[in-house]
């Protein structure tokens, strides 16, 4: 597949690359667009970039878009696909450029043009009628485009900006063969049913109301599956010789001011005031642990110093960007800030990595890692900086652990690591992270005594292991498709007497595992044994328990085991040999 790149060169690519494919998918929005023109002329474009596993176009229409327009779009796309037009780039003026765009009506293309730096080389591309402001890249014949799918419509404001005018958005995605686009939409099929928030409302695990929009509700079994994890995550911590702590929520303007985040994140803040002055709600938990380190003085041979917190933190965020748990306006965040000597840098660092490794093996995730470098919104000195970097580099070098450059993406007070997992569907979710921070022990004059008797500034680690919880919570719920592990599920038993009459057995039954230490329910309503059966198998129980008239004479229970989505039947067990059976289960973390 022939590429043409930005400076008009053309290179040979595959779809497997990342120029190839986002040239690919880049080239099917154009298409998509010039469909667009072609049916409602009238139509003003607005942008239409490749995106991961595809590409979206944000229209203005003059009518109200339905589902017949969509079906009308991709009957025209096929067209000009099949017209096997090709793909010419050049550059042009500046004011021949504006004069065309307006003649054309396209008031979007004016907006961008204009905002361009005057002395911007202004890069086109052509395909038969269709003319687009772009830099590239794209394949160089329409033909190529061999397989695609409109996916859905969404409203977005032109520039993500709620002030302006809101556009129509069409997602889609294309392949170079209708293989790999059946294998792409089966999987979009099986994440919708492992969407969270329709097992999670379907689980009793959490809700959203409009009382509360980017809050999250947690139900009781959310709480114990919540709480499961963060004894998991107690502890771990203990055994690496982490100390907890918990500071508040709210905390006065002058603290974010030192910290630095009322300068370069107060646009994401909640504030108040009270009693004439200015308060904020904490949007991290690092500036409160500062105050905590800094309560008495410190000598080197207590660091390093590692004090976790899981802390409450909210974050405005825009209406149009929530998105169940993965994306909340408050979460519990699984700091820890570790504070210690340069000397150790390296090897606080490797541990950090090890631990995060141990939990996301623990999940079945695979990961990989990406060292984001310094943003251009950034305090500090350059020096600092390259120390804080090289000082990431060299822990995962000689952890040989493989990592990207993640160009100008650290956090405004230091580099950072970055671990995206990888969940059975294929997606990615940055989760955890390891922040080095040169800048806020200096802000804070955070000290201690080094060996020579003389005050010294501690070296910081932002770290986290799940990111946010309720974000976590997600991700697990989606990746197991709500399919727990025994010793995660909140309801680890689920007895199903098969009338009223055998109750009172189910009841003695489950009082025996309550005091094996196990999470067991009682389905006693009156209806019938299948009914209950697929009720249980729904809410994804790892064992279901049917006692009637011969499992109560036996004292028995017949046992059916959760297994790759079906129920296993393992026969009629006493509670001994059940007991017997669990033991292969792990049953803690």
């Amino acid at each position: 597949m022939k590429v043409i790149l930005q400076d008009g060169t053309v290179q040979e690519c595959g779809f497997g690359d990342e120029v190839g494919q986002e040239a690919f998918h880049h080239t099917t929005s154009h298409i998509l667009a010039q469909a667009v023109k072609r049916l409602y002329p009238t139509t003003k474009c607005a942008i239409g970039p490749a995106i991961k596993d595809g590409f979206y176009y944000d229209f203005e229409f003059d009518f109200d878009f339905t589902d017949e327009n969509l079906a009308a779009i991709e009957a025209e796309m096929k067209k000009i696909i099949k017209e096997n037009l090709k793909l010419t780039h050049f550059t042009m003026e500046r004011e021949e450029a504006l004069k065309i765009m307006q003649e054309k009506g396209e008031d979007y293309k004016v907006q961008l043009i204009n905002d361009l730096p005057e002395d911007a080389v202004l890069s086109f591309f052509q395909q038969g009628e269709y003319l687009e402001l772009c830099a590239g890249p794209h394949v160089t014949y329409t033909s190529a485009i061999k397989a695609y799918k409109l996916l859905s419509v969404a409203g977005a404001y032109w520039r993500g900006d709620e002030h302006n005018k809101m556009l129509t958005r069409i997602y889609g995605t294309s392949f170079p063969n209708k293989d790999m686009l059946a294998e792409y939409l089966n999987r979009i099929e099986e994440a919708k049913k492992r969407d969270h928030r329709k097992l999670g409302k379907e689980l009793g695990i959490f809700t959203l109301m409009e009382e509360g929009p980017g809050f999250p509700f947690f139900l009781p079994k959310g709480m114990v599956l919540k709480n499961l994890l963060l004894d998991y995550w107690r502890h771990i911590h203990t055994r690496e010789g982490y100390v907890e702590i918990s500071t508040p929520i709210i905390l006065a303007r002058h603290l974010w001011e030192t910290s630095g985040h009322w300068d370069h994140y107060r646009e994401n803040m909640y504030t108040t005031v009270i009693d004439d002055e200015d308060f904020a709600i904490k949007p991290m938990n690092c500036p409160g642990c500062m105050l905590t380190y800094k309560l008495q003085p410190h000598s080197y041979r207590e660091l390093p110093l590692r004090m976790a917190e899981i802390g409450l933190v909210h974050r405005h965020e825009k209406s149009g960007q929530l998105h169940g748990l993965m994306r909340v306006r408050c979460f519990n965040q699984d700091d820890a800030h570790i504070f210690m000597t340069p000397e150790q840098i390296p090897y606080e660092i490797k541990g950090v990595v090890r631990l995060i490794d141990e939990v996301y093996r623990k999940f079945g995730f695979k990961y990989h890692v990406e060292l984001s470098t310094r943003p251009e919104n950034s305090m500090g000195s350059d020096e600092d900086w390259e120390m804080a970097t090289n000082g990431l580099r060299t822990a995962l070098d000689e952890l040989n652990l493989p990592y990207v450059i993640n160009e100008g993406d650290g956090a405004f007070y230091g580099p950072k690591i970055d671990f995206h997992l990888e969940d059975s569907l294929g997606r990615t979710w940055q989760c955890g992270t390891i922040q080095l921070d040169f800048q806020l022990p200096q802000r804070f004059e955070a000290e201690y005594t080094g060996q020579d008797g003389m005050a010294h500034r501690p070296i910081m680690i932002h770290r986290v292991c799940f990111g946010s919880i309720e974000r976590f919570i997600g991700i697990l719920i989606e990746h197991l498709a709500g399919k727990f592990p025994f010793w995660l599920s909140p309801v680890q038993f689920k007895i199903l007497p098969i009338s009223e009459k055998y109750s009172a057995y189910a009841e003695e039954v489950k009082a025996k595992l309550d005091a094996m230490g196990y999470r067991v329910e009682v389905d006693s309503r009156a209806e019938k044994i299948g009914y209950k059966i697929r009720a249980a198998r729904n809410e994804r129980v790892p064992y279901i328990l049917v006692v009637g008239e011969k499992e109560e004479a036996d004292e028995t229970v017949s046992v059916r085991r959760r297994d790759d989505g079906e129920n296993q039947d393992l026969g009629t067990l006493t509670m001994a040999q059940l007991d017997e059976y669990l033991a292969k289960e792990e049953k803690a973390y």
